[in-house]
Order: structure tokens, then C-alpha cells, then sequence
């Protein structure tokens, strides 16, 4: 009994050294090299593993920084710059300084003033709804307040209003990932650049209808007047498909495209209310004083 118990002992060590020795083997020839400053980068970007960047995650993001001999094009928005020198300090790569960029609803069809004129029974997700049909109401170009964007978050930079239907982009926690404009089916969020205050300006209106159809889907419509564009000093305002839109780049938030603007389809935040001019009495005239020098 005990010389069974030996050979079976002996069998199993020999089983155990043969699988060790072949694991070695397979371990050592499929060995794949990488590159320990991949680690090393990986280690300071945020590990939000929200896409941003354009890779399905830090890691892999990592992994083309170190890869990539121009890296100018590549950016972490959610770390940002002060992440992006440190990253080329690890590589003794340059990078492209970027200005922060914020996500901005261009849309303000709430319930107040797009009226609904048909009722959605069916799941709840812009996604489907955009494929099967217009919306609920006439226009075909707003949101459709299923709220996918708000479900992509990872930062809580987003919610629904219950009074709108809209969504709300909280500026300060936005890390402008771009989550939210790759899950919106109508293409209604856009990164534009984040000033100073938070100061934006920019056309609150995708409707490319005519001007009476549009307005009478909602009440604050673009109804492509081109009032903007004329009036602005720096060409900053485009006219395409019965559409205006402000480019954020060439704006330099004169505010002068929102004062025209006949229904107030043009958004502005966060800017101080503008002082009202005073004008100055006009002088009196002593009528009869002119009218005893006449007689004389």
C-alpha cells in the first residue's frame, strides 16, 4: 500500500515538473515585449477610460503615445494639458497645447415652446426613436429627450430637466470626453471652446426648415433672416440651409448677433447684463423769447 502511495506521489511530481518546464517554454517563445514607459504614462492619465481620446481606453491610449513618433495630434481632454506636458516630459515627445472645450446644447426647444404634437409609446432612447421616427413633435431636427446623453456620462455633467425635456450640461464637471456628442442621433452637441467665466454664444437651433415652417414647430427657431450675419463685425456668423451658425473660433463675443436676433434662437451664458446708456435730456427752448425776437 505504501509503495502505490510513493509511485503516485513520484508520478504526480513528475507530471508537475514536465507541465512546469512546458509552460516555461510556451511563456518564454510567445513572450511579448512592452515597453515599460507604457506603464509609466498610464500610470498619470486619469483612467477615465471614456474614449476621448479617440482609443478604446487609457491603457491603449498609453500605448499609442509611446508608439507614436508625432504625437502633437493625439490629446487626453479629460486631463487636459497639465497631463499632456507631463506625458511629453516621460517621452521627450512635443505636444500641441489645446483650449479647454466644454459640451453646449444646441437646442432650446423645450416643452414651453416646441409644442408636442404627437405621443412616443415605445422604448425610451433617443437611439430608437431617431430610427423609427421624427420626434414628438414638428420638428425633426431638435432633441428627442430620451436622454442617452445624460446615460453616457461618467462624470455627472449631465441631467434631464423635468420642466424642459432638455438635457443640462454642467459645465464645471464637463471633461469634454465627447460621450455625449457620440451618443446623440441628432448631432445637437458640440465641444466649443471654454472661456473665461464660461462665456459662449452660440446658435441654440438645428432646424433647417424654411422660416414659417420652422417657427411654427418652435417658437425660438432660426428662421435664417441672416440679421447675425450682416450684422456681425468679424464674419463670424455662416449661412447654410436656411441655418445660421456662429463659428467659435473666429467669434469675439461682441454679443452684437443676439441683440438682432428676432427670435432669440441665439444663446449667450453667463455674461453680465449690459448697462443701459443714459440719454441726456434734450435742452429746453424758450419758445416765446424766439417769438418776441421774430416780432421785432
Amino acid at each position: 500500500m505504501s509503495d502505490s502511495v510513493l509511485y503516485s506521489v513520484i508520478l504526480l511530481a513528475s507530471l508537475g515538473m514536465v507541465a512546469a518546464v512546458l509552460l516555461y517554454v510556451v511563456s518564454k517563445k510567445f513572450y511579448v515585449f512592452e515597453n515599460p514607459l507604457i506603464a509609466e504614462v498610464d500610470e498619470i492619465l486619469p483612467s477615465a477610460n471614456c474614449g476621448g481620446c479617440g482609443s478604446p481606453g487609457c491603457k491603449a491610449f498609453a500605448e499609442r503615445l509611446v508608439n507614436t513618433e508625432d504625437i502633437s495630434d493625439l490629446f487626453c481632454p479629460v486631463g487636459g494639458n497639465e497631463v499632456m506636458k507631463q506625458v511629453a516630459a516621460i517621452l521627450g515627445k512635443k505636444v500641441a497645447e489645446k483650449d479647454a472645450t466644454v459640451a453646449v446644447l444646441r437646442c432650446q426647444g423645450g416643452c414651453d415652446v416646441r409644442p408636442k404634437t404627437t405621443e412616443y409609446q415605445g422604448p425610451r432612447t433617443c437611439a430608437i426613436s431617431a430610427m423609427i421616427y421624427s420626434g414628438e413633435t414638428d420638428c425633426q431636427y431638435g432633441c428627442l429627450g430620451d436622454g442617452d446623453c445624460v446615460k453616457v456620462c461618467k462624470f455627472d455633467a449631465m441631467y434631464m430637466d423635468e420642466h424642459t425635456g432638455l438635457p443640462v450640461i454642467i459645465t464645471d464637471k464637463c471633461t469634454s470626453c465627447g460621450a455625449c456628442v457620440e451618443a446623440c442621433p441628432r448631432d445637437i452637441i458640440e465641444m466649443r471652446p471654454k472661456h473665461k467665466r464660461d462665456l459662449k454664444i452660440f446658435v441654440g437651433c438645428l432646424n433647417e426648415d424654411k422660416a414659417g415652417i420652422a417657427k411654427k414647430a418652435c417658437d425660438v427657431a432660426c428662421i435664417g433672416c441672416s440679421k447675425c450675419q450682416e450684422i456681425c463685425p468679424k464674419d463670424a456668423v455662416l449661412m447654410a440651409n436656411n441655418l445660421a451658425y456662429i463659428d467659435p473660433i473666429m467669434c469675439t463675443l461682441c454679443r452684437k448677433c443676439v441683440e438682432v436676433c428676432p427670435t432669440n434662437s441665439i444663446i449667450e451664458t453667463n455674461f453680465p447684463p449690459k448697462k443701459v446708456k443714459k440719454v441726456e435730456p434734450e435742452a429746453e427752448v424758450n419758445v416765446e423769447s424766439i417769438n418776441l425776437k421774430t416780432d421785432a
